[in-house]
């Protein structure tokens, strides 16, 4: 049983990282910072070629977490795998420990940086889930054939994203994915607490249940914010909080100081987790630090959160 799952099970607050593989095969980065959220985080997702950008794969930093000592989620796309290749991956995945993993439909090539790829999309998030569901349940592979030594137990999450028109079809799908096996779900980065509220307010009354974890993303300058406004799907943030990041880089430019917007971002990022924690607002939190793992630690201290 992973971390997470002891966690989130037992009724104690989950918290997780995000960290994308190299563009490469040296891992050596990805493994100094896996070290510094070590003891911090219930675990660390890694990313699958998030938007369908080619880094090493999930697994093998996974398994390069594991081996670290580091607790690794494994993230599984349908985007580029066809449903025996996704098996495949999770059997090896069990071999290595590895017993936690998130699904995700996956961006398409065309948004990528390997536009001449064809995408799979054998199965989709819920696809994928099912499959192991049944796999699990059955000791069966994807084709109804046994399995030797039986079939391995993933802990199954997937993904929500709170801000989106009409948001029942979010709901609906939300619904899907838990029905298919999820056990926790993590939202797309959040900025806007009573949109959160408003989001839960809605699984409540769904009658859908499951442990959610909300996204959060630390900005680091206010031009981040504004390029994620107008290119990712389901990110608002507000602008009241933008108008603070350009504040503080104005002030850091009148004083010769460098770094005042992350600085900035890294008290907002705390506050808001600060405020979820102590009003048990979800079960926990999902950190996407974006290359700046390594300011993950500072961000839990100041909202005041160790693990248990």
């Amino acid at each position: 049983m992973s971390l997470l799952e002891k966690a989130l099970e037992s009724g104690k607050f989950g918290v997780t990282a995000e960290m994308a593989p190299p563009k490469g095969y040296d891992f050596t980065k990805q493994l100094e910072d896996a070290q510094l959220l070590s003891g911090k985080v219930h675990g660390v997702n890694v990313t699958d070629m998030q938007s369908a950008s080619l880094k090493a794969s999930s697994l093998g930093l996974c398994i390069k977490l594991k081996q670290a000592g580091v607790e690794p989620i494994l993230q599984v796309t349908g985007r580029d795998r066809s449903r025996m290749a996704i098996m495949a991956d999770m059997l090896s995945a069990a071999a290595f420990g590895i017993d936690t993993m998130l699904a995700l439909t996956g961006d398409h090539p065309v948004v990528g940086d390997c536009k001449q790829s064809k995408p799979v999309y054998d199965l989709d998030s819920v696809g994928i889930l099912n499959m192991l569901s049944t796999m699990e349940v059955t000791d069966r592979d994807c084709g109804g054939n046994e399995l030797d030594g039986g079939a391995p137990r993933f802990y199954k999450g997937a993904a929500v994203t709170p801000v989106y028109e009409p948001i029942q079809l979010q709901i609906n799908k939300l619904r899907q994915k838990v029905d298919a096996g999820a056990k926790y779900i993590q939202t797309q980065g959040i900025f806007d607490m009573e949109s959160l509220k408003r989001f839960l307010d809605l699984v409540d009354k769904a009658n859908i249940k499951c442990h959610i974890m909300a996204g959060i993303i630390p900005l680091k300058a206010a031009g981040m914010a504004k390029y994620m406004n107008a290119n990712v799907p389901g990110i608002a943030v507000p602008q009241d909080m933008i108008d603070r990041l350009e504040a503080a880089a104005a002030e850091g430019k009148e004083k010769g100081v460098k770094g005042l917007p992350m600085q900035l971002g890294i008290e907002m990022a705390a506050e808001f987790i600060a405020k979820i924690h102590d009003e048990k607002i979800c079960d926990g939190v999902h950190i996407m630090a974006i290359g700046a793992e390594k300011n993950v630690p500072t961000i839990l201290e100041k909202a005041g959160i160790t693990i248990e």
